[in-house]
């Protein structure tokens, strides 16, 4: 059994290739199909089949893009209610591929409509499991109660899980190679291993979802502490279910600027010191610098769906590559325009004297941006008011400005954009962003 995986690092997520005998089945793939496509010649082979393994919350998928471009059937549940050409696959049907058998288990709970695909041959059982089964992990069961075909309350996709966890990995042999749909970072999950694959023995073994415990015990814990739920994730169920558009196309109708300027929302991806040194007065500074920078979960998070928006961006060699990570999660269709600076009309941000911060913290107002998960781990600072980045937009307005104010978080990443955020909208206060000096004041 030949089996690729392919890993897209900024949102955690795994998708994969299996060939035999010429013949390629991709399965959960990401919004751009290229990579897959390349693996299928290098292989001499043709993609027949693309497997959805439910319709996924955090990245759009090419599925419908593939069999445009390939002729491949889609293959999904009948309970995803997909709007595009497919054919139903649930448990009882199966797909031959070469010498492998290709097979489907109901396995609802991160959705009402998730399968587990189960691929065998001669010698081996590869079970690709979406976001049902995690190494370490299983699916959260709150991401559907507001979207999809089929809704469902998180109480009964936990209740769910447990049946699924409980008895429909039954009769699957240990040495079973398990591939999931995402890794640690990922939103799907809150406490996944940094491995890439596991086995279904191994799991059985260390997946807290396996351990002996009633229903009741399994529930509160899936339940407990969940992270919170980006903007953007009922969104890209709703696009998936459709089936998105062929991304060149739809990234070929966004105007690009050189040397430009503009007003409304701006979203600025360059680094923390470039936008601080001169900005567009009002932009937001959500970081793509890095190939591994959360860049999309924060822009899904701090954007709303549908809420139009321009991308700064620091040079027009980049701009393919950035429009790429925006289309990642169906942000293309809201993406106005794409500009790289001019020097006018530029403001730049002034830097913490950390010196004074140290010395007299009570002068200053503390807002703690991190997840409410985090802050209930600790406080860095007793007196930080706790405003989620995710929800900053929204509960600016109800923090004091009587003082300058200091925003943090974790490492330094997000409070480029909290700082930015609070800018925007507290022009009466100076806003300072305590960036990655942060670490001095951890315990």
């Amino acid at each position: 059994m030949n089996i690729k995986q392919f890993e897209y690092k900024p949102l955690a997520h795994y998708s994969y290739a299996i060939e035999s005998e010429g013949k390629v089945a991709i399965i959960d793939p990401e919004r751009n199909p290229e990579q897959y496509y390349a693996f299928a010649k290098a292989n001499n082979a043709e993609i027949v089949a693309v497997i959805e393994t439910h319709p996924h919350a955090d990245f759009v998928s090419s599925h419908l893009e593939i069999h445009k471009k390939t002729g491949a059937t889609i293959y999904n549940s009948k309970n995803l209610g997909a709007d595009y050409p497919h054919q139903s696959f649930d448990e009882g049907d199966d797909i031959q591929l070469g010498k492998i058998t290709i097979k489907a288990i109901n396995t609802p709970g991160h959705s009402p409509d998730s399968i587990t695909v189960v691929a065998t041959d001669a010698n081996d059982t590869a079970l690709f499991t979406g976001d049902t089964l995690f190494i370490g992990d299983v699916g959260r069961p709150d991401l559907r109660e507001k979207t999809g075909n089929m809704k469902a309350k998180r109480e009964e996709l936990a209740e769910m899980m447990y049946e699924t966890i409980t008895h429909k990995f039954k009769g699957l042999p240990d040495d079973a190679l398990v591939y999931p749909a995402h890794g640690a970072g990922s939103l799907c999950g809150k406490s996944m291993s940094d491995a890439n694959s596991s086995t279904l023995g191994n799991e059985r073994m260390g997946n807290w979802a396996f351990k002996e415990q009633s229903k009741q015990e399994f529930m509160d814990t899936i339940l407990e502490g969940q992270l919170f739920i980006p903007s953007y994730f009922g969104y890209n169920v709703d696009i998936n279910k459709d089936g998105a558009e062929v991304v060149e196309t739809a990234l070929e109708k966004i105007p690009f600027e050189d040397n430009a300027t503009a007003q409304g929302l701006i979203i600025d991806m360059r680094d923390e010191s470039e936008f601080k040194n001169g900005h567009l007065e009002g932009s937001i500074n959500i970081q793509a610098t890095s190939d591994n920078a959360k860049f999309e979960t924060w822009l899904g998070s701090i954007v709303e769906p549908e809420e139009e928006f321009i991308l700064v961006i620091d040079t027009e060699g980049n701009k393919d590559k950035l429009l790429h990570r925006v289309a990642k999660i169906g942000y293309e269709k809201q993406l106005t325009k794409v500009i790289t600076l001019s020097d006018k009309n530029l403001v730049k941000t002034e830097k913490l004297d950390l010196a004074d911060f140290k010395e007299n913290p009570n002068n200053y107002t503390i807002v703690d941006i991190r997840n409410n998960s985090e802050v209930n781990e600790g406080k860095f600072f007793k007196s930080a008011l706790s405003h989620p980045l995710n929800e900053l937009r929204n509960t600016a307005k109800e923090i004091p400005t009587d003082k300058p104010i200091v925003v943090h978080c974790a490492g330094g990443y997000r409070s480029a954009a909290g700082s930015s955020i609070l800018e925007k909208q507290l022009k009466s206060v100076k806003v300072y962003d305590l960036s990655d000096d942060v670490k001095d004041f951890k315990n």
